[in-house]
C-alpha cells in the first residue's frame, strides 16, 4: 500500500507501469534502452479516493487525464529506470496529495464606505490636478 495521507492509500496494483524510450542526454545509450517511465493509475475505478477527491484530480491533472478516469504521467528528468520510476511515483502522490485538500469557502467581501470615498476623493484630485495642465491664456 501506498500511503498517500492519513486517510487515502492506494493499492500498488492498481499502478500500472511501462517504460519506454526517452529522447535527451545519453549517448548512443539512449536509443538502446527503455528508460522513461509512464505510470498509468485508474483514478475513476479506485476505491481509495472518494468522489469529492476525484473531482479536484481531474482539474489538477488536466490533459494527463483521460474522459475515462486514467491518469498517465511520463517520467524521464533521469538517465535511470530506477530515478524515473521514483519521480512518476512522487509526482502522482503530489497531485493526489493536492487534490486531496479541499478549497477554502470564499466569504463574500465588500469594499468600505471609507475606501470608496477616498478613491474618489484621489479621483476627483487627479482630474483637478489634469484640468489645470490646459493652455495659459494670456490677455493678447
Amino acid at each position: 500500500m501506498i500511503r498517500i495521507t492519513d486517510t487515502i492509500a492506494i493499492d500498488e496494483k492498481e499502478i500500472s507501469e511501462r517504460f519506454i524510450r526517452a529522447g535527451g542526454p545519453g549517448g548512443q545509450n539512449v536509443n538502446k534502452v527503455s528508460s522513461a517511465v509512464q505510470l498509468q493509475f485508474n483514478a475513476g475505478a479506485s476505491s481509495a479516493l472518494p468522489e469529492a477527491v476525484k473531482r479536484r484530480l481531474k482539474n489538477l491533472a488536466g490533459r494527463r487525464m483521460t474522459a475515462g478516469g486514467i491518469l498517465t504521467i511520463e517520467a524521464k528528468r533521469h538517465r535511470t529506470q530506477e530515478r524515473n520510476r521514483t519521480d512518476a511515483l512522487q509526482r502522482l502522490i503530489e497531485l493526489i496529495q493536492k487534490a486531496a485538500v479541499p478549497p477554502k469557502h470564499r466569504r463574500k467581501t465588500r469594499v468600505s464606505k471609507g475606501q470608496k470615498t477616498k478613491r474618489m476623493d484621489a479621483k476627483k484630485r487627479r482630474g483637478d490636478t489634469k484640468k489645470g495642465r490646459g493652455r495659459v491664456r494670456g490677455e493678447d
